[in-house]
């Protein structure tokens, strides 16, 4: 499996450390920066990401920024990314099987090294349940897609 990984400067030591236990882990990793501390913009990296997930619709996505919060905005703002802040395993168990998410987003100044790698791999063994769940996330499709009306009852 290919996971995309991107951060903005506020998280590019904390992707740094996922980026090599995911690469000894046998993941296939595509780092699209930053590369470095130095400022920069938080959309920008999201939006790398997101295009790169357009390519290859088996890959995942980690994001992480300082709160993991404007990663995540960023990231939802692209068409068929459902991407999920998470700070603990059963969240990001639970966003992969109830909400088939596709992109992980963290925190760096709010997680911990230890707990971000558990998030990480808790993400990325997690695999959707569809039924019931798959009906929910057709429906967030349509709100994406400007067809919401259609699920007013």
């Amino acid at each position: 499996m290919t996971v995309v990984i991107g951060s903005d400067h506020g998280g590019f030591e904390l992707k740094a450390k996922i980026a090599e236990h995911l690469k000894e882990k046998g993941y296939a990793v595509n780092d699209v920066g930053t590369d470095s501390q130095a400022s920069c913009h938080y959309p920008a990296i999201a939006h790398k990401l997101c295009t790169e997930l357009g390519k290859d619709p088996d890959a995942l996505g980690i994001l992480i920024c300082g709160t993991g919060i404007g990663m995540s905005m960023a990231a939802n703002k692209h068409h068929g990314i459902r991407a999920a802040l998470c700070g603990d395993t059963y969240s990001a168990r639970m966003t992969r099987e109830h909400n088939n998410a596709n992109v992980l987003c963290m925190g760096a100044r709010v997680l911990g090294e230890g707990l971000a790698v558990d998030i990480a791999d808790t993400f990325l063994s997690s695999s959707f349940l569809g039924g019931r769940h798959k009906t929910r996330v057709d429906m967030l499709s349509l709100i994406e897609d400007g067809r919401g009306d259609e699920l007013v009852p």
